[in-house]
């Protein structure tokens, strides 16, 4: 077995099982003792401290700084009694992760020494590097001035000796560099516009919050053989491996029995979530070995977007402490199911209503509906923008693959609603209705609970479905951010909402019944969304050629879905809302551009070092060896040899032949980076890359594997597929 692969095993039988140890015998005896919650605040801070900040979390006020002050102060002792030695302003910057950076809580004190210090202005506010950070030319080098400030709705909390404290982080100029920032314009958006339409139905609704739960996919890797693979270890995937035998074939894995190992990891992860305040609710193995899963109760939108961030952390420390490591990436094996992170999305009000179930009456089902309508409207008016928020480089491994939803933008309703909105649009005529019409219509929009309750599907192929009081938003892959999906959603649904509201006003000002005004409103919509209903199989051929009949957009290219970005409605989408400016959204797009450039352009470097170092040595090797074999055939048994020798002969040629295609493809790979290279536009040169590089990745895979069925198992350097998937 080559040493490479040899010192790996070698790893594996040195391992040691981890215990773990429960924190205490009820989860609710230390769920978030890291977190300066509420309970928290009470107890730490005064009355008029404690009051201000729950005012700028449930009604966005802004905290003035003498205040401030009193919050620092009481922040500061909590977290000193935890153990905590420094703080950290914590944000998202527009990388695939978090940033931060640690300052001790010390000043100088009058006789010479330090104290413990953390002031309102400290908390409030910090300058790290704006230059350094993606900022697609907001910032130049020159120009490195950037500022994080304190986001109250989202509790500090504490890891290890160090109190983090969620921030915005904005340039010196007010741009957003980070996901955050335009989450919470996005949210605030979406309250507006959403209190305003349920105004119609109940005059208490003064507050809507948009909720999201995600489910995180990922896979462990054991950490020896994690790093016995370059490719693994620097890309996120394997950019070669033949497929196992056995792999996903038999379903055998999908909510299996958790093998123990496996289960002691997922305790200490949950164990940490909990005092982390993040509501981890359920665990299981996915449809892929080694393929698992995890998802918590759902949360306010902004909350549970922080949560998956330092979920996702979370993972990746527990993993090394039980001698795995967590692969995020959407594809990170070919062949078998890739990982998502399925958004389950959802308004509710603050007097308790959640506006995508239905009621139990014919009025609460109006509201229902008509929040129904206008997600869907949304979605079909801006499709092209929802893709852009989900494709990337990772992600397009996965969409389509038929255990993901295709790059079609579709809407999954279910029966019993898609005949609902059919109702509505056959029965109600643009004129005023007959008593007859509108006590039919009442009255079977008043069934809607009871049918719902019982006919309710799911469709795994639909990247957007209504799973019954919810809208699942499928695509999403499993390394992003989820704030990059949500902004986009909340932003379209926002807006759609405000374009409702103000049709129905216009007709109610002509003199029409509230009830007539929204009915006929909602019957314009559902003609004109109908197209980006779908409730069929994605994956179908015939869908494809449905979706372009009916002119829905199809496109896998990820620089070219990256311009729906920067469509003329997408443009006035976010202007008009107020999220981006032109050259705020434009900068942030280069960011996704360069973003994925780099990431094929890694993916070439690495493929091709491990090509011509670790593969085509390996190749010559065993090659050299039948070639011994066959002069020792010949001098044997003289020109008898070629018939005893053919099939090594045969082997000979066929390693040659994969050997010299790998050798030609990686050196066109290199020259088409040089030339790309030379390209300055951002834009253009994400194309480039995805026209000119990124093909010769699969190409020159697929000599690779072939050479893995031919070279001897003890020569191959590389742990393979049912090497790193079967074992746990």
């Amino acid at each position: 077995m080559a040493s490479f692969r040899l010192a790996a095993f070698q790893k594996l039988l040195e391992r040691k099982p981890v215990e773990v140890k429960r924190e205490a015998d009820l989860t609710s005896d230390f769920y978030a003792c890291n977190v300066f919650d509420r309970k928290k605040m009470k107890k730490y801070l005064s009355r008029d401290a404690y009051n201000a900040v729950i005012d700028a979390i449930d009604n966005g006020t802004t905290i003035d700084r003498k205040v401030a002050d009193g919050i620092a102060t009481g922040m500061k002792a909590w977290a000193l009694e935890n153990g905590a030695t420094h703080y950290t302003h914590w944000f998202q910057p527009l990388t695939d992760g978090t940033a931060e950076k640690h300052d001790a809580f010390i000043d100088h004190s009058e006789m010479g020494g330090v104290v413990e210090a953390f002031s309102g202005k400290l908390l409030a506010q910090q300058e790290p590097d704006a230059s350094s950070f993606p900022n697609g030319g907001l910032r130049q080098t020159f120009e490195a001035r950037g500022y994080t400030a304190w986001d109250p709705s989202s509790p500090a909390f504490i890891i290890g000796t160090t109190l983090c404290i969620p921030t915005i982080f904005i340039s010196y100029t007010g741009e957003a560099l980070d996901y955050k920032a335009p989450l919470l314009k996005a949210l605030n958006a979406v309250d507006k516009a959403a209190v305003g339409v349920c105004q119609y139905f109940d005059k208490n609704v003064t507050k809507v919050y948009a909720n999201l739960g995600w489910e995180q996919e990922y896979f462990l890797v054991d950490e020896a053989l994690y790093q016995a693979r370059p490719d693994l270890s620097l890309t996120g995937r394997t950019l070669m491996g033949h497929s196992s035998s056995k792999d996903q074939q038999l379903s055998d894995h999908y909510f299996g029995s958790i093998p123990e190992r496996v289960t002691n990891f997922m305790i200490d992860v949950e164990n940490e979530a909990y005092k982390l305040g993040i509501p981890c609710k359920t665990r299981h193995n996915e449809v892929a070995p080694n393929q698992f899963e995890l998802a918590p109760i759902y949360e306010e939108c902004n909350l549970a977007n922080d949560h998956n961030q330092l979920i996702m952390d979370v993972l990746n420390r527990v993993a090394r402490h039980h001698g795995f490591r967590v692969l995020l990436h959407e594809k990170p094996f070919a062949g078998i199911n890739g990982s998502g992170k399925h958004n389950n999305w959802s308004l509710s009000t603050n007097t308790g209503v959640v506006l995508y179930s239905p009621g139990k009456n014919p009025k609460s089902n109006m509201q229902f509906l008509t929040f129904v309508v206008n997600t869907i409207m949304a979605v079909y008016k801006h499709q092209d923008l929802l893709r852009a928020s989900i494709l990337t480089a990772s992600n397009s491994h996965r969409l389509g693959g038929h255990e993901a939803p295709p790059a079609i933008v579709s809407a999954f309703l279910g029966t019993e609603v898609n005949k609902m909105l059919d109702l509505i649009e056959q029965n109600v005529s643009d004129k005023k209705m007959t008593p007859e019409e509108k006590t039919s219509l009442k009255l079977n929009i008043g069934r809607i609970p009871e049918i719902l309750l019982d006919n309710t599907d799911r469709n795994r192929t639909s990247p957007f479905a209504f799973t019954g009081n919810r809208f699942e938003f499928r695509a999403v892959g499993s390394s992003a951010n989820c704030a990059s999906a949500m902004i986009a959603l909340n932003t379209a649904v926002a807006d759609q909402l405000t374009e409702f509201k103000t049709e129905v006003d216009a007709l109610i000002d002509k003199g029409v019944k509230k009830d007539e005004a929204i009915f006929q409103v909602l019957k314009k919509y559902i003609g004109i969304c109908k197209p980006i209903r779908f409730d069929g199989n994605g994956y179908s051929e015939e869908w494809v050629k449905e979706a372009e009949k009916r002119g829905l957009t199809n496109i896998t290219c990820v620089p070219q879905s990256l311009q729906g970005y920067l469509s003329e409605s997408s443009k006035a989408l976010f202007s008009k809302v107020g999220i981006f400016d032109v050259k705020e959204l434009e900068g942030r797009v280069e960011v996704e551009y360069e973003k994925y450039m780099k990431k094929i352009q890694i993916e070439a470097r690495v493929l091709g070092d491990m090509s011509i170092n670790h593969i085509v040595p390996t190749a010559v090797k065993y090659q050299s060896v039948l070639v011994e074999n066959v002069k020792g055939l010949k001098e044997v048994f003289g020109d008898e040899y070629k018939t005893l020798a053919g099939n090594r002969l045969e082997l000979i040629r066929e390693i040659s032949e994969h050997v010299t295609a790998i050798k030609n493809m990686v050196n066109e790979m290199v020259e088409a980076r040089k030339v790309a290279n030379q390209i300055e536009d951002t834009v253009e040169l994400a194309f480039a890359y995805d026209k000119t590089v990124r093909p010769y990745i699969g190409k020159i895979r697929y000599h690779i594997d072939k050479l893995e069925l031919i070279i001897d198992d003890e020569l191959w350097p590389l742990p393979k597929y049912r090497e790193m998937l079967f074992n746990r």
